[in-house]
């Protein structure tokens, strides 16, 4: 408790800093942003790709027969395939393969002969895939089609160590990456300069943001280029122009205020508190007090006289002390600063578990103005 509510101090601290800094004129009440920070054009996006593999070279970590009877069937079908002949009737072990998933994003205008990193993920119950090599497997993406192909050998970040009485595992052995471990084979066309028009989606949608950007827009580029359709999307036309490429360039680069709502983020787990600077309270009185209960267990033994029939017992002796922390109401003034809010929270000296109860409590008083949002 004391060093999470050491912590919750120095994170009201620091946002506390930043208020300063504010009323101070050190920084800006809300920072220009340029549009391609707070928005995607839409079209220009990564692509999903997937295929399933096997990882040979193992060190006897490899899926076991019993429980992976498709990791043989893989085998059969490779070894097949590269002339070896049928070997369905053949006994094999595969201590030393494992049937993968492999998975990638193709990043958008990627070409073909370019590569991407790959992640590969053990799909049985191989031990480790520590020191293993992945065997040519085609990446396809929702449609069905192949994008690339991957093969290489991978890195495993975590590790594995087992003896007769004990084992030892640090992070996760059966996931890997092969950096630039796949190449592509099939591009994703987009013809950019024959678009008629171009929409931008914003990430977080607003109606106050979406006409900041159309506005922006209209000023540098000309009035009538652009249209806010909608909270999350701001729809642009070259208005006559045919150089789309030099356009979105221009356009990106524009600076605009993003809005944002009133929010406070709680994280019950660590203790972290991030409250909005558009967050305003009702005035209200808090008050935070508890009861501190301590129960002392001793144990004391009973031995007999000697040469009596009686026998050593065990005696528990049991003390409950009650202590009540002494509390005083404080108030919190309404329609505030985010500066003046966090100096009440501070006055009242709690720490990271109270003042997340003090929020819920002003919450559900329906005197806090702001989502309330715990992770």
């Amino acid at each position: 408790m004391f060093h999470r509510s050491r912590f919750a101090a120095r994170i009201i601290a620091a946002v506390a800093a930043v208020c300063v800094a504010i009323g101070a004129g050190l920084l800006p009440a809300q920072a220009d942003v340029r549009i391609k920070d707070i928005a995607v054009f839409e079209g220009v996006r990564e692509n999903q790709l997937v295929g399933y593999g096997l990882v040979v070279g193992l060190d006897g970590t490899g899926d076991r027969l019993r429980n992976s009877p498709f990791t043989q069937r893989s085998i059969e079908g490779m070894l097949e395939r590269l002339g070896v002949g049928n070997l369905s009737n053949e006994t094999m072990r595969t201590e030393n393969t494992a049937a993968v998933m492999v998975t990638a994003m193709l990043p958008p205008f990627a070409r073909r002969g370019s590569t991407i990193d790959v992640v590969v993920s053990s799909l049985g119950d191989a031990a480790s895939l520590r020191g293993g090599t992945l065997i040519v497997t085609p990446l396809a993406g929702a449609d069905g089609s192949v994008y690339a192909v991957a093969q290489g050998p991978i890195a495993v970040a975590g590790y594995a160590a087992q003896g007769l009485n004990a084992s030892i595992v640090e992070g996760v052995p059966t996931v890997a990456r092969i950096e630039n471990g796949a190449t592509v084979e099939n591009e994703v066309e987009m013809a950019f300069n024959t678009l008629n028009s171009v929409r931008i989606a914003l990430r977080i949608p607003d109606f106050t943001t979406a006409a900041r950007v159309e506005e922006a827009i209209n000023r540098s580029v000309g009035a009538g280029s652009a249209v806010a359709l909608d909270p999350g999307t701001v729809e642009v036309r070259p208005n006559g122009k045919t150089d789309m490429f030099g356009l979105m360039s221009q356009i990106e680069g524009l600076r605009v205020e993003p809005d944002s709502i009133a929010k406070v983020v709680i994280d019950a787990r660590s203790g972290t508190i991030v409250i909005g600077a558009e967050v305003r309270i009702a005035k209200v009185a808090v008050s935070q007090g508890g009861l501190t209960v301590i129960v002392r267990e001793d144990i004391e033994v009973s031995q007999p006289e000697p040469f009596s029939l009686g026998g050593t017992v065990v005696v528990p002796q049991t003390s409950v002390e009650v202590r009540e922390r002494e509390t005083q109401f404080t108030v919190l003034e309404g329609d505030v600063s985010l500066q003046r809010l966090v100096d009440g929270l501070n006055a009242i000296g709690l720490g990271a578990t109270q003042t997340i109860s003090i929020l819920q409590a002003i919450k559900a008083a329906g005197a806090l103005y702001a989502d309330l949002e715990i992770i």
